[in-house]
């Protein structure tokens, strides 16, 4: 499988036009005819802006979505979309912002593919190779509500279990659609390391511990079954408009995901001292890809390559060169409002990925 030394997480700025737009088209002033054009519009730009960075794989930057989960919410019917667990995001000045998931309130039912038409149309426009970003079933269990979720689920299982039906579905229409790149996103791994989450799971009922085993399972049935297809898992610890939710290195569930889980790569965020060292590296399979997230998508200030390919040599004490990769340590832009951060300094930063990995990697 191919390895691509400079990848991309996933979401890019969306351009304040498109913002406007959306908001036009929730209150009724514009016709879908005409969002759909000016959706197309920002996603060429990001196309162009990726090719002409030079990175070996590249998405849509998910301009179709209001979030990165967006395509979940906006596709399957059953979530009340601002009703769910608020949770604190903050920076490391002390400033927090506090966001609204989703939660589950009625049975779902899948009202139409979630990421059809961002592959067709990514697919359509480049000739790189082109990545799917999917929600994974595991984000998916912080959607569940005890109280709120009840009249529609008795119990957490047997909503995952239709989740887990939705995404398997997902993977077969776009590896059916000529896709051979699909990357989970899965911050909730992450937050399995952070005290305060932990004990924020066990008030609503879930033993985090047997939810990571539980979402390993969940997230291996998702991608079984499809040879020549390479899966990515996405670890961060929360990115909204330059703020985090969860602290703290892998070491809690580097050896379980890292060796149990069924991903041949690895998007691993690692771009400031919230993440620990490298050490829990050192559990990755002989046969999988780690990408490196060294470059921060939060903060404007450009990364020093010899920074960067100090770093990259000390992450190869755990895991060799050839089974390394860069990208930034997320998306630029999580949720719509997108991260502290200009078109300028994205452009930067992604050049500054492919710039290092050829000279880390070669051409």
């Amino acid at each position: 499988m191919p390895i691509y030394r400079s990848d991309v997480v996933g979401s890019l700025l969306r351009p304040q036009y498109l913002k406007d737009a959306r908001k036009r088209r929730e209150a009724g002033e514009i016709s879908p005819v005409e969002f759909k054009k000016i959706e197309d519009r920002a996603v060429d730009e990001a196309i162009a802006l990726q090719t002409q960075a030079g990175l070996d794989v590249i998405s849509d930057g998910e301009m179709r979505r209001y979030a990165f989960y967006g395509h979940l919410i906006d596709s399957v019917e059953g979530f009340d979309k601002f009703g769910g667990w608020a949770i604190p995001f903050r920076d490391e000045q002390g400033n927090e912002l506090v966001f609204k998931r989703p939660v589950v309130v009625s049975r779902l039912k899948r009202l139409r593919p979630m990421c059809s038409e961002e592959f067709t149309y990514l697919r359509a426009r480049t000739d790189r190779p082109a990545k799917a970003t999917l929600i994974s079933a595991q984000q998916a269990a912080a959607y569940y509500d005890p109280e709120k979720s009840r009249g529609a689920y008795a119990n957490i299982d047997a909503y995952l279990a239709d989740v887990v039906d939705i995404l398997r579905a997902e993977v077969d229409e776009l590896i059916r659609l000529g896709c051979t790149y699909i990357q989970i996103d899965a911050p909730q791994y992450t937050a399995l390391i952070d005290p305060d989450i932990r004990e924020g799971y066990r008030k609503r009922g879930n033993d985090p511990d047997r939810l990571l085993e539980r979402c390993i399972e969940m997230d291996n049935a998702v991608i079984s079954g499809h040879p020549g297809i390479t899966f990515g898992l996405h670890m961060c610890r929360g990115n909204n408009q330059s703020k985090f939710y969860a602290s703290g290195d892998y070491s809690p569930i580097a050896s379980k995901v890292f060796r149990n889980t069924r991903f041949q790569r690895f998007l691993v965020e690692y771009d400031d001292a919230r993440s620990g060292g490298f050490e829990p590296l050192q559990h990755v399979p002989e046969d999988r890809v780690v990408v490196l997230g060294l470059i921060t998508t939060k903060k404007p200030a450009l990364e020093n390559k010899a920074d960067l390919k100090r770093r990259i040599e000390e992450a190869s004490k755990y895991v060799p060169l050839e089974r390394l990769a860069l990208s930034p340590q997320c998306g630029f832009a999580s949720t719509e409002e997108g991260n502290l951060v200009t078109q300028a300094d994205q452009e930067a930063k992604l050049r500054l990925v492919v710039e290092t990995s050829r000279e880390v990697w070669g051409a």
